[in-house]
């Protein structure tokens, strides 16, 4: 399993990346890529083709573990490296699932030890 970053997500719901649903199988998202995602519609329309976008992805739960790591990694990584709370948080769930981080954005990541793809 990949965990996939909203760039990414971005990209297929322009389909600049191709994924069958036998290619999905394999990959997740959390609540965190998806509110991230929706939060970029301009008017209902679009809401509702991002939200056609978003069915049939796997989604890795945010669990209370999750946040706490979240919390360590902002106090750690927020000033130092301008870390970003939905960074955080996806970054704290690749860790807790040992999951590797499908992203373009590699600098956001690339001082933490998650796998990058």
């Amino acid at each position: 399993m990949v965990f996939v970053d909203t760039c990414i997500l971005i990209d297929y719901s322009k389909n600049k990346i191709i994924l069958s649903e036998k290619d999905k199988k394999n990959l997740c998202i959390s609540s965190v890529v998806q509110l991230e995602f929706l939060v970029g519609a301009f008017n209902k329309k679009e809401l509702g083709e991002f939200n056609k976008v978003l069915k049939n992805w796997n989604f890795a739960h945010i669990d209370q573990d999750i946040m706490n790591l979240s919390v360590q990694l902002m106090n750690k990584y927020g000033l130092s490296h301008g870390m970003g709370v939905y960074d955080s948080i996806i970054a704290s769930t690749c860790m807790v699932y040992d999951l590797p981080l499908w992203t373009y954005n590699k600098k956001d990541f690339r001082f933490l030890d998650i796998e990058l793809v």
